[in-house]
């Protein structure tokens, strides 16, 4: 019998894309279904009552919420193309560094793009910090996995798309030369054809984007 695989996601949410992303690497076929968040669906309440949030992740009638749950488990089903090491020690580093981008990084890049005056300042300060020991986690690798792309090149993915956006909307340079290997590793990850294919369109991006930025920043 057929494995039913569904995704609930938007089209724009890094969130879901790095859920997609897994799916792909281990070429598993799914059906994606995009949520308005403004109208949420019964099947996404249904699906996800603690948070009524995407992603979540649909096999055979289950539903896992969470997008770093839902990696795991997407791992630990599909066998083929690992996103996590075998190694204990070096699984442990991975969720580490996910945790970090979703406790530290992405809340401080989203703080300075949001913030006035002293606020983003001491927030850029944070987010330029963090960034910091992302440059030095790359240090000696091609990914952050290794050699190939794995849990952390996922969850850091947004990085490849959505600086460059930040940056365009805001007019601040966030990721310039003070981060080589980082600036290396987003045109890396960039053109891996899984990833290129996937990204949500930039246009619309920078429409969504710039109406959140004037929604933090009116003029005065």
């Amino acid at each position: 019998m057929a494995e039913e695989v569904k995704l609930f996601k938007t089209w724009s949410s890094r969130f879901g894309l790095r859920v997609a992303w897994a799916l792909k690497l281990k070429g598993i076929p799914y059906e994606a279904i995009d949520e308005d968040l403004s109208n949420k669906s019964v099947l996404l309440l249904q699906y996800n009552p603690v948070h009524k949030k995407i992603p979540v992740l649909v096999h055979n009638g289950n539903p896992i919420s969470e997008s770093l749950v839902i990696l795991e488990y997407i791992d630990e089903t599909w066998k083929q193309n690992p996103i996590l090491p075998q190694d204990p020690l070096h699984r442990a580093r991975e969720r580490f560094w996910a945790k970090f981008n979703d406790e530290k990084l992405l809340p401080s890049a989203w703080s300075a793009f949001t913030k006035e005056g002293k606020d983003r300042e001491e927030a850029m300060a944070a987010a330029m910090e963090n960034l910091k020991f992302v440059e030095e986690e790359l240090k000696g690798k091609k990914f952050f996995s290794g050699e190939k792309i794995g849990l952390v090149d996922l969850v850091f993915g947004w990085l490849a798309n959505l600086i460059s956006i930040f940056e365009e909307v805001t007019g601040f340079n966030i990721v310039g030369e003070g981060y080589p290997l980082l600036s290396a590793w987003m045109q890396e990850f960039s053109e891996l054809p899984v990833i290129k294919d996937t990204w949500p369109p930039r246009d619309k991006m920078i429409i969504k984007y710039q109406a959140l930025y004037d929604k933090y920043h009116p003029a005065k």
